[in-house]
């Protein structure tokens, strides 16, 4: 017997010299393919690029893969005693693998006739992940023992349990826990049950087939599996595994949490990264981009822009059903067939596709799609606006009842409006109204941005980013009609005019051959004489081809180019006067900045700052900040001696911050691009734009082209100008309330397509909107609604008048200094050296020389409005 035990022993013995040798010779065969695994600490985990607002607000997520990278701190501790009892239940024992596991494995097999247990550790996953493919083969398996024992040597236990849950495949692209809790259960790790941690730690076993958006009934099983393995391993008690058994899963696909809607400003963002840093990067690496804009200011956009979109549509009239289902004289649907029929319609935006069951006197029945068999009432509040649609000018008769405007079985769009009522108390309450609806065929877009260092603070390309991605604000070049004035009145102010300065507002005939040129007042209303400041305020076009034919068209094309324009998108003609120059949005918002902040030239700028996964800045926008005193402050520290530097530098003018920059550096401060005083008396002829002149108690009041805007905001530091092209194909408002600039656009993407006009629809009262398109009408009201959601809470900033601008006290009707009897006479500016050195004779004063012609002036004492 002894004989016999001596015998096995040393033939165990020569096995196990064989076996070691065997390995041995097989290691160094295989060492020149093994992967040098000190490369995994360097291996970036594919996470996608994240877009922020500038307050944190996710925007928007691109990449294949779906992945938030997570620190053993972050992640509960029962989450990963559900993976390692599942997975590994010896991971901290072993050393890459485990000979205890691989012979309990082997045993199942042989007594089994199969795999039912793997043997594969955490540590030989994360080298499978890393270095090799998912290939069934014996070397493929040594291969990955190997590296798992070098990987073991290299990081510690913690480290390779980190690279194992942030890398694994868990379905429905989610790689790793963090991105597998949002997508399956819309939560963080922190915030999962017990249950739902089992099943995450269940999905590694075959990720496709048992997560519960496939399968719950597979899901519960195999999370049961893993609750069964944490009771075994004494992660949790008894009456932990019954609780957490009981639970019902409830999952259903969540996609990335996007909390603010700016697809537009996502794009750009996105294809800055590309620029920077590659396709193939930018959609792994796990940059965290953060934009300029806020949830505040870009909500307020969106809704500006939706809302005027659809007040311009629905005046037009109604195109119609979308799709007749079946004729009323049919048999009608069955609710099953028109639920499965509005399954697959899509809707857009807020607009939902709903079938029209029934058609009362003056209410609809619908059912909406996603409302099951709910069946839903339109009332005529919600219909009465549907008049025909016959073209973009011409709309038909009002209707009197429902039946003139839909019939029974039409597909339709519906929209839920918010409408507010009042009680007799005066409390507030919000309802949601349903509407018959349509998708709008014009195009609107939107730019807004902060004038001192040029940070776009909203932006909205178009009505819709899933309906078309082109980026109206920023790639849409359109002629710009009157918005273009007060850049042309600036070259006049730099070419000797003065806001006092009269120009004949008369009809002009200009020859060219045999054809004549007859540029008109809209409306064709004529003043003589006017005053600059008035001109402007009126948008007189003929008032603007004088001054561009007197300053002449070389000299404005290059004041035009200071502000921004290109002058390759210029005409070379006297019809630059009157906006035929086109420019996008956004371009257009810049020059009104550099108006606004006192005539400094400022980029336009939409990424504030992009890190890397860890939060890791990896660039930092570096703005040019307006800051007049800045550049005699860098004077005074380029003569002081180095070892005294003027370390920081922060100045305020009235109240509003101008700039901090800490140490003073000339490439951040903003140049100039037109002189100060040019740039405070253009900013003034644009408040005269919005406020008007004169006064009601002397009869001489007269309005600006942007009253409305007035009359809804009300604040004295605004102004703003409207714009409306040849035949009504473009409609603008640009301008500026405090410390924000912002322009608003509505056109059709169709350059031959008219914004038309609409009637006075009898059902809708008299709070609608009718008449010709034009800027006042249909880009200003975007432009007010965004300026009263934002700069409500906003302190009024008024720029300081520069030195060499000076107050002269002047006569309404001549320009001229005001003599001392002179009645209605008003303090006017003017730069240093430009004001009227003669009075007004004494026949003009008692009114028996120059007449009016309908002119007059804004009344200014020493405060301003």
């Amino acid at each position: 017997m002894v004989k016999w035990i001596k015998r096995l022993l040393l033939l165990a013995l020569i096995l196990l010299i064989a076996g070691i040798a065997t390995v041995t010779v097989i290691y160094y065969q295989l060492k020149s393919d093994l992967p040098d695994v000190t490369s995994i600490q360097d291996i970036p985990l594919q996470v996608p690029m994240k877009v922020f607002s500038k307050d944190g607000e996710l925007i928007s997520q691109f990449g294949e893969k779906r992945r938030i990278p997570l620190l053993r701190k972050d992640i509960p501790d029962q989450l990963v005693n559900a993976f390692i009892a599942t997975e590994d239940s010896r991971f901290y024992q072993h050393v890459g693998m485990d000979p205890i596991g691989i012979m309990r494995a082997a045993s199942v097999y042989i007594l089994s006739g199969s795999a039912k247990q793997g043997a594969s550790t955490i540590t030989q996953q994360v080298a499978r992940n890393f270095f090799l493919t998912n290939e069934r083969t014996i070397l493929r398996k040594v291969r990955e023992i190997f590296i798992a024992i070098q990987i073991e040597q290299l990081l510690t236990k913690d480290e390779i349990l980190m690279l194992y849950l942030n890398k694994i495949s868990l379905g429905h692209r989610s790689f790793g826990v963090g991105a597998a809790a949002q997508v399956y259960f819309g939560k963080t790790v922190s915030e999962l049950t017990l249950s739902e941690m089992a099943v995450l730690a269940g999905l590694p076993k075959a990720p496709s087939r048992v997560n519960p958006i496939y399968s719950v009934e597979r899901a519960t099983e195999r999370r049961n599996v893993v609750l069964g393995r944490m009771l075994d391993e004494g992660y949790i008690t008894q009456e932990e595994y019954e609780q957490a058994k009981s639970e019902k899963i409830l999952s259903h696909y969540h996609g990335a949490e996007i909390t603010l809607s700016a697809h537009y400003v996502a794009e750009l963002a996105r294809h800055k990264l590309i620029e920077l840093y590659g396709e193939e990067r930018s959609y792994s690496e796990g940059f965290n981009v953060y934009t300029t804009i806020t949830k505040k200011t870009q909500e307020a956009a969106n809704k500006a822009v939706i809302d005027n979109v659809y007040g311009y549509d629905t005046r037009h009239g109604y195109r119609g059903a979308t799709k007749v289902l079946w004729d009323p004289k049919e048999t009608p649907w069955s609710t099953e067939k028109i639920i499965k029929t509005l399954d697959k319609a899509a809707g857009l935006a807020d607009l939902k596709p709903a079938v029209v069951v029934a058609v009362n006197d003056k209410s609809i029945d619908v059912i909406i799609k996603g409302n099951k068999e709910t069946v839903s009432t339109i009332d005529w509040d919600g219909l009465s606006w549907a008049r025909p649609f016959k073209s973009d000018s011409r709309q038909g008769y009002a209707p009197k009842k429902a039946l003139d405007i839909v019939q029974v079985g039409e597909q339709i769009l519906t929209r839920a409006i918010p409408v507010e009522t009042k009680d007799a108390q005066g409390k507030v309450t919000t309802t949601q109204q349903l509407q018959l609806s349509q998708y709008p065929e014009v195009s609107s877009a939107f730019v807004a941005l902060n004038p001192q260092d040029g940070a776009v603070t909203a932006m909205v390309g178009g009505f819709n980013f899933a309906q078309s991605e082109f980026n109206r604000a920023t790639q849409a070049k359109r002629q710009v009609g009157s918005n273009i004035k007060p850049f042309i009145y600036s070259a006049a102010l730099d070419n000797g005019y003065t806001l006092a300065t009269l120009v004949n507002d008369t009809p002009i005939s200009q020859w060219s051959g045999s054809d004549a040129w007859r540029p008109k007042n809209s409306p064709e209303v004529y003043a003589g004489p006017i005053r600059l400041r008035q001109a402007l305020g009126q948008s007189k076009n003929v008032v603007s081809v004088r001054l561009l034919d007197d300053v002449g068209l070389e000299k404005v094309t290059e004041q035009l180019a200071k502000f921004g324009f290109d002058p390759d998108d210029m005409p070379q003609s006297n019809s630059l006067a009157l906006g035929s120059a086109s420019a996008s949005p956004l371009t257009v918002a810049t020059g009104y900045a550099i108006i606004a902040n006192g005539g400094y030239k400022i980029d336009p700028y939409i990424i504030e700052r992009i890190e890397d996964a860890y939060g890791n800045v990896l660039y930092q926008a570096q703005p040019k900040i307006v800051c007049p005193e800045c550049v005699t402050t860098y004077e005074a520290q380029q003569t002081a001696t180095q070892t005294n530097p003027l370390a920081t530098m922060t100045l305020t003018d009235g109240g509003a911050k101008v700039c901090a920059i800490s140490p003073i550096n000339r490439d951040q401060i903003a140049p100039s691009a037109i002189a100060p005083e040019t740039a405070f008396l253009t900013r003034e002829l644009l408040r005269t734009a919005v406020w008007g002149g004169g006064t009601r108690r002397s009869n001489t009041y007269w309005s600006g082209t942007g009253w409305r805007a007035a009359r809804a905001i009300g604040r004295q530091d605004m102004g703003g100008k409207t714009g409306t092209t040849n035949n009504s194909k473009d409609a603008w408002f640009s301008g500026f309330v405090g410390n924000m600039v912002a322009t608003s656009w509505v056109g059709f993407d169709d350059f031959n397509r008219e914004l038309g006009r609409a009637v006075y629809n009898s059902n809708l009262g008299k709070n609608q909107v009718a008449g010709g398109e034009f800027g006042a009408r249909t880009a200003l009201p975007a432009w007010i609604s965004y300026m009263k959601a934002t700069m409500s809470d906003q302190p009024v900033y008024n720029p300081k008048r520069p030195s060499t601008i000076s107050k002269v006290r002047i006569d309404r009707k001549t320009g001229l200094l005001a003599g001392s009897g002179s009645s209605g006479a008003f303090y006017e500016y003017f730069t240093k050296g430009t004001a009227p050195t003669h009075s007004v004779p004494a026949p003009m004063i008692q009114g028996k020389g120059l007449q009016r012609g309908g002119s007059s002036n804004l009344l200014y004492d020493d405060e301003l409005f």
